[in-house]
């Protein structure tokens, strides 16, 4: 039953409401003016108000604007004995529930007080829904934004408004809008999660917004289901991981840097000069064997920088041949060769006040060498079949797993653009030089896989670890992440075994296999090693030593090897 306050200046109608509203179980007050009913509004609380549109002191209209402003929940019918266009949408804007014309019955009294307070209930209990969750929300320390379907802000609080420097206004602005002068990286991880409705995360993403430079933080990105499971948004939870971060560079112990991982003390050096070389333009040259993260590094060194906003262009220098690869990197004009039909943008100039980066560079011809050497010493290249001069702002770096030291002993490749290329160099630790990160490794892509295949694997078995750790890995991180995910495709239960690895993990020639290197001066042990244990099957050669099979053909090709050796 409800408090009910009913104000009317004339008695008859105070006493036929009040026992009309008495008679089913209400307690009521009455009022005779708008003095009256602001004492008892401010001795009481009512629930409901039934005020007369004309007062001896007032008006029904200053009830309701008096009620407004002092943000009571308490509803109001409006009575009237005259009603008009004027004052009813006055009570309408005022927020009246409900508008009575005299002569008032008892069953339009009780059907419309019985409606405004039906309604009350409902909204009551949605409110202390709606603090509870909002208490709830406040508590919470991460940052937590919530987005509709388009990415636009609905809620966030207190924490995201803190992290971020945000106000209230950001709520109803596209998410992304606010990363002003920030790599995105954040909004990529929203625009995903819409993009599949499904869970994304990212772990310790370095945040450039200008309001939090220097910033460390995970984002986890949960699909808002509604009514039969309709998508509506996203929440976003954010974890400021700064502090943590901070901690584990002053121990030299940080498991995770950007998209590598690894806890060895290779590692952290190659963390090291990450960190040192992210900000600058110098040019890098990144060495090790196929698998071990090159392309990582280099985006590692891109987005840790202050180009990390711009472009990140890649080239593998080996996918084309050269007159095609030369188009590729400088572009061409309409006609500068059969098959030119239209003009081409190269990917130097698309990656303008970004970086470039040249895989396989070891892969490329004496002549578009020394048209790299010139880009990389003057800033300036013509397309081909032009005479036009463009000059461009692009960080390079370049990425092999050949000795180029090697081929300029042999001829093979420019001295001038090797030293150009390495003015500093990052070589990627092959796996089986730092086996005390493949637990790491391991739990990092069961993470990635257990969200990617939506499958509850919780771990790998003691005999599972035991291969990882006794396998050579010629296929570096590249081959261990492609066992983890056969293992997952295979895998019915909450742990990975033997069964669900790969045969090549799993036979004889595993893990007391010889330790194949696929680097220049073994080249040729490594091929016999992978052909041999894939039967000479040449797709299947290639994904054991964690390369594509154009690169695998190559190999051959340097190692002489064309066909099955005879056994005669």
């Amino acid at each position: 039953m409800a408090n009910i306050l009913v104000i009317d200046d004339e008695e008859s109608i105070r006493f036929t409401f009040e026992r009309f509203l008495r008679a089913r179980g209400h307690t009521v007050l009455t009022a005779r003016d708008c003095a009256e009913a602001f004492t008892l509004i401010d001795q009481t609380t009512p629930d409901l108000i039934v005020a007369d549109i004309i007062l001896d002191d007032g008006t029904g209209i200053d009830i309701l604007r008096e009620i407004r402003q002092r943000g009571l929940s308490c509803l109001v019918i409006m009575i009237t004995g005259a009603p008009n266009v004027d004052t009813a949408a006055e009570a309408v804007r005022l927020g009246a529930f409900d508008y009575i014309p005299k002569p008032v019955t008892e069953q339009a009294l009780i059907r419309a007080t019985g409606s405004a307070l039906r309604y009350k209930a409902l909204n009551d209990e949605k409110e202390r829904y709606r603090s509870n969750l909002e208490a709830i929300f406040r508590s919470v320390k991460d940052a937590i934004i919530t987005v509709d379907r388009d990415g636009v802000v609905i809620e966030m609080n207190q924490a995201a408004l803190s992290l971020y420097g945000f106000s209230r206004k950001a709520v109803g602005t596209p998410f992304r809008a606010l990363l002003t002068q920030c790599n995105g990286k954040c909004a990529e991880v929203l625009e995903e999660a819409i993009r599949s409705r499904t869970v994304v995360e990212a772990d310790r993403i370095e945040c450039r917004h200008r309001n939090i430079p220097g910033k460390v933080v995970s984002l986890s990105a949960f699909p808002l289901l509604g009514p039969h499971d309709a998508f509506t948004g996203v929440v976003m939870v954010f974890r400021d991981e700064t502090r943590l971060v901070s901690l584990e560079r002053e121990l030299g112990d940080r498991h995770q840097f950007h998209r590598l991982v690894g806890r060895s003390p290779a590692m952290q050096r190659v963390f090291s000069l990450i960190e040192a070389l992210a900000g600058g333009q110098t040019t890098v040259l990144i060495t090790g064997e196929s698998g071990t993260g090159k392309e990582l590094v280099a985006e590692a060194l891109h987005s840790g920088g202050d180009r990390g906003t711009k472009p990140f262009v890649k080239v593998n220098c080996s996918a084309l041949p050269e007159n095609l690869l030369e188009s590729e990197l400088f572009g061409h004009v309409k006609g500068a060769f059969t098959g030119a039909l239209h003009e081409r943008v190269g990917r130097f100039q698309k990656a303008h006040g970004g970086t470039i980066l040249l895989d396989e560079i070891g892969d490329l011809s004496p002549r578009i060498q020394g048209e790299l050497l010139r880009v990389i010493q003057e800033r300036e290249f013509e397309r081909v079949g032009d005479s036009t001069t463009f000059r461009v702002d692009v960080r390079v770096i370049a990425a092999t797993n050949r000795s180029l030291r090697d081929m300029v002993r042999r001829g093979e490749f420019r001295e001038d653009l090797y030293y150009r290329l390495k003015v500093v160099e990052i070589d990627m630790p092959p796996l089986r030089e730092r086996r005390e990160d493949i637990p790491l490794l391991v739990d990092h892509f069961r993470r990635k896989y257990k969200t990617v295949f939506d499958k509850v694997i919780d771990a790998v078995s003691q005999d599972v670890m035991k291969v990882f750790l006794q396998y050579p890995w010629p296929g570096n991180v590249r081959e261990l992440e492609h066992a983890m995910e056969h293992a997952f495709v295979l895998c019915p239960s909450r742990t990975i075994t033997l069964d669900h690895l790969p045969t090549d993990l799993r036979g004889p020639a595993g893990p007391a296999g010889c330790e194949a290197r696929p680097s220049e001066s073994t080249d040729l042990k490594a091929l016999l090693d992978a052909l041999d244990k894939a039967g000479w099957n040449k797709a299947k050669a290639a994904r054991a030593l964690g390369i594509n099979r154009a690169t695998l053909y190559r190999r051959m090709q340097r190692c002489k090897l064309t066909d099955k050796p005879s056994q005669d």
